[in-house]
């Protein structure tokens, strides 16, 4: 069946044709069934196909084989992380196309279709990223959705606001994509190849790794956690989600950072794994102190805001942190745990964002302290938030907690100690602004610090204010929970994961990993109770300070620090190539 694959990014490039070429004269409730029938056809195709998928399921498109061991073409690959993470993404974009039926109020002149097909270009982008085995083809479809990510992160392009937010995603993330293409110009260079396992082969073929091999590789992996929005390439998506439209967050959130984390799995194990690549010491050292400091910085991060959208982005910096860390540690136990704990995270951080949006629409404001007490009403909403911040913490029976589980059992005692602390305070974050704003606990907040970013006076993504919450708006993250909670439940599903990545055994529950998971829930549940109940007045904590500062808001400085990662991925690399 490997020759359909094609067709998981054919479909939703031919439905935006389609919503483009109709123009004005596509009325918007036919606009939205498009792309969400376009939508659904792809989740079904890419869920048909991962029932069969292999790493033997290769489609040469267009028939451009290889000849003489050389080749020139597109190659598709339907393993089970490939054609597994296209079937997340689609899922997710037919979540987001139905929570956002007739969301926005649309301008009369404005194009009906104009949201639909830039959703579906962007499913097309990421799934296409997700199969392609060469390495170019995969710059070529990040920044696919990359310049489309750019496009919803400033649709309301009436708002200053929102036209500065997706300046600087856009920007820091085309500097990331020129050192991608960089690094592939190297190795192009060194082996006149694209495919990733022939550009791995020829390295291999060629001896020990060199200055050249060490280069392309901080340069490929520096485009691809920017991505990712690991530390310190991470600054642009607080920003982004801060304007973006709600469903957009979704996606951002929900699977485009975690598609760079897989990039950085693909291209290591693929290319640089071998003999001629970088020595799998010097990999483990970068990734897993990236990991460290992402995972640790976003907890810090997401536990001082008040503005709910960048909590819940520095809520996804955080766990992109723990993704590395599980990659890093380059052991398919780890790897197979990540696997399911990014199913969870998608399901769980859309779930999130899908309820902000229905504060932000009813209320106007998405400020933590503007929002006290206000929202007693929706109890449904409430419960709902609160279930994705316990999704978060790792509590079972949830996907999080499973993969999480499995990757603590992997990584050891201290680092396990990091993923229950971090998993602790986002969660914990999040917990205590259900409490706030659901249930009125504690005394009303005062003031905060003068630069803490506030959530006030934001404009609705709806045609006024809801005074009842739409089904689909509640329909969409309750859906999105409960197939977090399946995942964690599934034994078919922990198997492919073991099976893919090469573990001796499935993800499965245990005692140790059960415990751990309770506990990061008791924690986050103490941590929020103590925020609740606590002073009302917050102050900001001094040794906070320098890192609230680099998070300034000037594309210059956020142009410096990544330059700095990337100096720093080099460094921690460099290692195994001087003794070699």
């Amino acid at each position: 069946m490997s020759h359909l694959l094609p067709l998981i990014v054919a479909l939703p490039l031919m439905g935006a044709a389609v919503l483009v070429a109709a123009g004005r004269r596509l009325p918007r409730i036919a606009a939205d069934s498009i792309g969400c029938t376009v939508a659904m056809a792809t989740a079904g195709l890419a869920t048909a196909l991962l029932l069969n998928a292999s790493p033997n399921a290769v489609e040469w498109v267009g028939g451009w084989r290889p000849s003489g061991g050389e080749g020139v073409g597109i190659v598709l690959v339907g393993d089970v992380p490939g054609v597994g993470l296209a079937a997340l993404v689609s899922v997710l974009v037919v979540a987001v196309l139905i929570y956002s039926w007739r969301y926005f109020d649309e301008p009369p002149r404005r194009h009906a279709g104009s949201f639909p097909a830039l959703v579906l270009l962007f499913q097309a982008g990421m799934c296409g990223f997700a199969l392609t085995g060469e390495l170019f083809n995969a710059f070529v479809f990040f920044e696919l959705m990359s310049v489309v990510a750019y496009a919803l992160t400033g649709y309301r392009v009436e708002e200053a606001k929102a036209v500065q937010g997706a300046l600087t995603f856009g920007v820091i993330n085309s500097l990331g994509a020129y050192t991608t293409l960089t690094g592939i110009v190297l190795l192009y260079a060194r082996t006149g190849e694209l495919g990733m396992r022939q550009i791995g082969e020829r390295l291999d073929a060629d001896g020990g790794p060199d200055a050249l091999t060490l280069c392309a590789f901080v340069l490929v992996l520096t485009g691809l956690l920017t991505k990712a929005a690991a530390v310190p390439f991470h600054f642009w998506l607080p920003d982004a989600h801060a304007v973006a439209p709600t469903p957009v967050c979704m996606l951002l959130s929900g699977v485009m950072v975690e598609l760079g984390a897989y990039g950085v799995w693909r291209v290591y194990h693929t290319i640089f794994a071998g003999p001629g690549g970088i020595p799998a010491p010097d990999a483990e050292r970068a990734l897993v102190t990236l990991g460290v400091l992402t995972a640790l910085i976003g907890a810090v991060m997401c536990w001082q805001q008040r503005h709910v959208k960048r909590l819940l982005a520095y809520s996804t910096v955080a766990h992109t942190g723990l993704f590395l860390i599980g990659i890093g540690l380059l052991r398919p136990a780890a790897t197979s745990g990540i696997a399911v704990y990014i199913l969870g995270h998608a399901g769980a951080k859309a779930a999130l964002f899908a309820c902000v949006g229905i504060l932000l629409d009813r209320y106007g404001s998405v400020d933590e302290h503007e929002l006290y007490g206000r929202a007693k009403e929706l109890r449904r909403v409430g419960v709902l938030f609160a279930t994705g911040a316990l999704a978060l913490s790792g509590m079972p029976p949830f996907a999080t907690g499973l993969g999480k589980a499995v990757t603590e059992e992997a990584a050891g005692a201290l680092l396990a100690v990091v993923f229950v602390v971090v998993s602790a305070v986002t969660a914990g974050a999040v917990l205590r602004v259900a409490a706030r704003v659901f249930l009125g606990a504690g005394k009303r907040p005062e003031a905060g610090p003068a630069h803490e970013t506030k959530g006030k006076d934001e404009e609705p993504e709806t045609k006024g204010r809801i005074r009842r919450v739409p089904t689909t708006m509640t329909a969409v993250p309750t859906a999105l929970l409960v197939g977090a909670v399946a995942a964690g439940l599934a034994p078919w599903l922990a198997t492919s994961a073991g099976d893919a990545f090469g573990a001796h055994r499935a993800p499965h529950w245990t005692p140790v990993g059960t415990l751990l998971g309770i506990v990061s829930a008791a924690l986050a549940v103490g941590l929020a109770a103590a925020a609740v109940h606590g002073p009302a007045r917050q102050e900001a904590h001094s040794w906070t300070t320098p890192l609230r500062r680099m998070h300034s808001g000037h594309i210059g400085d956020y142009v410096v620090w990544l330059l700095a990662g990337t100096t720093l991925i080099g460094a921690l690399s460099l290692p195994g190539i001087l003794t070699g």
